[in-house]
């Protein structure tokens, strides 16, 4: 069986490109034999593990941030970067990516952590489970009812089928942005959030470790100081390390590779579909396939809460828009603004041409590629209520002045 799992990974190995070397070799057995056990989600449990080559088929894959400290030892360096919470935490990121059927496009749902919606029952990880809830705040799922309750109320507000997922820690940020030897970010206006422990000036920044990590933590630096202005600065802040991931030094530079998939394997708690090696490099495949262009990342559609003005409630008609298009498997594109704490960087080449939707508001739908023969797939037009960003766009994090 390991003879069998060690040679599946090293022709994963040989399709990421990472090269037929020694060097290659040891690197990928050293990751994959810190693969932790995985979690089982309640609702993917006659999930056939992918083989090796991009997945057949779209994929959904969720992943959540957890705010807890539990585990992490005494590595932050200020009281800021402490806060948090212990045992399972809270999910104050939720993100769900689709993958698109025919690998064409694909997009980053992020749900709000104070978002009010319903939760369903959930398994307690003991046997047990906890009721569901008419209306409860979306950041408690994960602790209250472990990843597979955060999978299941979001397939429940998305509609999506969610076979895999993980679960993030604070390092896990410290060690990705560290991995690729920082990440550029444009600074529209000066950032300072003494609760996040960060402080940029305006102008390009390249930011690793434990100031990536504030970056995308900070709420009461940026925008209006909101957590939908924070969902924006991550989109910006992913934008960016995307762009780094997939620019020509990273992709063919082995030791950086492994540096990330280190990263990853030991900053993250996987599902137990997304454990075997297979999985994640089918998945990582099939992402490669799709141009920065059609990688959309959106907030999932949220209006205020009548009953608490700090909490946010799903917006129907938006979110039937969206989870239809999903569903779908159209392409999105976005005719509203970027983010509440993001401006485009004017300063920056603008993207290269592509078949794909455009974001421009003006822009008329236009046909995606496909993979296989037969009818063109339209893009679906979000309303500019929706806010998000493409991939390739470049956008510039406001500071909350």
């Amino acid at each position: 069986m390991l003879r069998e799992i060690l040679k599946r990974v090293l022709v994963g190995a040989l399709v990421l490109a990472v090269g037929a070397t020694s060097v290659a070799a040891i690197v990928v057995w050293d990751t994959a034999r810190k693969i932790k056990p995985g979690i089982h989600l309640a609702l993917a449990a006659n999930q056939a593990p992918p083989k090796v080559g991009a997945i057949e088929g779209g994929a959904n894959i969720l992943l959540t941030g957890t705010d807890s400290r539990s585990g992490l030892g005494g590595g932050f360096s200020s009281a800021a970067e402490l806060s948090g919470s212990s045992g399972a935490g809270s999910n104050d990121v939720t993100m769900v990516l689709h993958i698109s059927k025919d690998h064409t496009n694909a997009a980053v749902i992020s749900i709000p952590r104070d978002m009010m919606l319903p939760i369903p029952a959930c398994p307690d990880g003991s046997g047990g489970n906890h009721s569901a809830q008419s209306k409860g705040m979306f950041n408690t799922t994960l602790s209250e009812g472990g990843l597979s309750c955060v999978v299941l109320t979001a397939e429940a507000l998305t509609g999506l089928n969610i076979a895999y997922a993980a679960e993030i820690n604070f390092n896990g940020v410290v060690a990705l942005s560290n991995a690729v030897g920082g990440v550029s970010v444009c600074i529209a206006t000066p950032i300072n959030d003494d609760y996040a422990g960060l402080n940029l000036a305006a102008g390009q920044q390249t930011i690793a470790g434990s100031d990536a990590l504030a970056f995308v933590r900070s709420r009461h630096g940026v925008g209006d100081g909101s957590d939908l202005g924070r969902i924006s600065n991550q989109q910006t802040f992913l934008s960016a390390l995307m762009r780094k991931i997939t620019s020509a030094g990273v992709l063919s530079n082995p030791l950086t590779l492994y540096a990330i998939a280190n990263a990853v394997v030991t900053n993250l708690q996987l599902s137990d579909t997304l454990t075997s090696p297979d999985a994640m490099v089918s998945i990582a495949v099939a992402l490669k396939s799709v141009n920065l262009n059609n990688l959309v990342f959106v907030q999932y559609p949220a209006t205020s809460d009548p009953n608490d003005p700090n909490r946010v409630i799903p917006d129907a008609t938006a979110g039937a828009l969206l989870n239809a298009a999903l569903a779908a498997e159209q392409p999105l594109q976005l005719t509203g603004a970027v983010g509440r704490a993001a401006v485009l960087d004017t300063n920056a080449p603008p993207p290269a041409p592509t078949t794909a939707p455009s974001s421009d508001a003006s822009a008329t739908p236009t046909p995606a590629p496909t993979a296989s023969a037969g009818p063109a797939v339209v893009a679906a037009s979000l309303p500019t209520t929706v806010s998000g960003q493409t991939a390739a766009q470049a956008t510039c994090a406001k500071g909350n002045n």
